[in-house]
């Protein structure tokens, strides 16, 4: 048997969560760059290559509405390790794709699995870690993970610089073993018996329902889902804005958007640093205000200035940095919102925030290379958005009947 461990966290647990919650950025950042190369070599279009990287985010939010309530059921470690697993077969098979079909099919259960460990991942800590402390961890898990959107792209150009794109995908393989060794090495089976849900679709319905039933989880859940579409609206944007329209060379646009990464970074630490000091809504409400002063002058810029290239830049690092106290301060607030389903709740957390991710980032560049009013608009009412839910998970839950 398996033994469970309820002490606590330790550091080579929460390491290893680290670990889990860079497979998204990892996979995406280092393929991305290659796209232009994949398309010759299976020879097919932009389009399709570009296909391969949403069906790889809707793979992520199924994976993680379908992975929380598994491991609310049948315990963590196992279905953990059967994820890692199914994601390193699904990276050989993308190394070996023969067609853009396999790869497409490939990436989707690449993102599936990906998606069920990150969830699992999150729920093992909300299993041993509770109020100020809980806050603390995630912050320090955001923070170091975000490490891994300002490697990735480094990775897959030197990978391109002396080799070719399917040796990413090795490499995806590579880590996905030694996450798993990682798992069994260092993480143990958190959920004891007597605290697992039943099986069954009726009891996955029940908990989804009693996790949105909680109007504070609701709130905090649109806190993190509406911020995570601001953010995916520069990711998907921002390479356009700040070189097609302002000539900015693409080593000095890695170099801002490193810069920006490592501000997200720095603030997720600081809020780390602050909980259980200052209250975690007030640090949430500043990374608001925060991204909605960036939103309004950006989409101020767009409308009236064309964008000028100082202007992108200062916005595009305040909006970045502000995340990074509002996206894993709301996922922490969210998850104490509903302790009876732990698992559950890290789903549908998961779920939202990258369907947001997957839909916002198409929709952005709807206006082409020549215009950010689109990505402006977004990133403002995504602010707005985000504080409508902090408002909501304020107001005191109506008693039931």
């Amino acid at each position: 048997m398996v033994p469970t461990a309820r002490a606590g966290l330790t550091i080579a647990l929460v390491a290893s969560v680290v670990f889990l919650t860079a497979i998204a950025p990892l996979a995406t950042d280092m393929y991305v760059p290659a796209f232009p190369q994949v398309a010759r070599e299976l020879s097919t279009s932009a389009t399709q290559v570009q296909l391969t990287l949403t069906t790889f985010f809707v793979g992520m939010a199924l994976g993680q509405l379908v992975g929380g309530p598994v491991s609310d059921q049948r315990g963590r470690r196992l279905p953990l390790l059967g994820a890692l697993l199914a994601m390193t077969a699904a990276s050989i098979v993308c190394a070996l794709a023969p067609t853009i079909a396999v790869m497409t099919l490939a990436r989707l259960v690449q993102g599936f699995a990906g998606g069920w460990a990150m969830v699992i991942g999150r729920a093992i800590i909300v299993d041993l870690a509770t109020g100020a402390r809980l806050v603390r961890v995630l912050n320090v898990i955001a923070a170091v993970g975000g490490i891994a959107p300002i490697v990735g792209p480094l990775i897959g150009g030197l990978i391109l610089q002396f080799s070719e794109w399917r040796v990413s995908f090795w490499l995806v393989a590579a880590l996905g073993l030694a996450m798993t060794l990682a798992v069994v090495l260092t993480v143990p089976e958190s959920l004891p018996r007597e605290s697992r849900h039943p099986g069954g679709l009726r009891n996955f319905v029940m908990a989804g329902r009693s996790v949105l039933a909680s109007r504070e989880y609701v709130g905090y859940l649109l806190v993190a889902g509406a911020a995570m579409g601001a953010l995916f609206a520069y990711v998907a944007t921002s390479a356009f804005v700040l070189q097609t329209m302002n000539g900015l060379s693409p080593i000095a646009y890695s170099v801002d958007f490193a810069a920006n990464a490592a501000g997200m970074t720095l603030a997720a630490l600081a809020a780390a640093r602050l909980a259980g000091r200052v209250s975690t809504r007030k640090i949430i409400l500043a990374g608001q205000l925060a991204a909605l002063s960036a939103g309004v002058a950006l989409l101020t810029g767009a409308l009236w200035f064309d964008t000028p290239l100082a202007l992108a830049i200062g916005c595009f690092f305040v909006l970045m940095t502000a995340q990074g106290l509002i996206i894993p301060n709301g996922g922490a607030l969210a998850s104490t919102a509903v302790p009876d389903h732990p698992g559950t709740g890290s789903a549908v957390q998961g779920f939202v925030q990258w369907v947001a991710a997957g839909t916002i980032a198409p929709i952005a560049g709807l206006g082409g290379a020549a215009t950010a009013v689109p990505m402006a608009l977004l990133i403002t009412v995504g602010a707005a958005v985000s504080m409508f839910g902090l408002q909501i998970a304020g107001r005191p839950e109506r008693p039931s009947c």
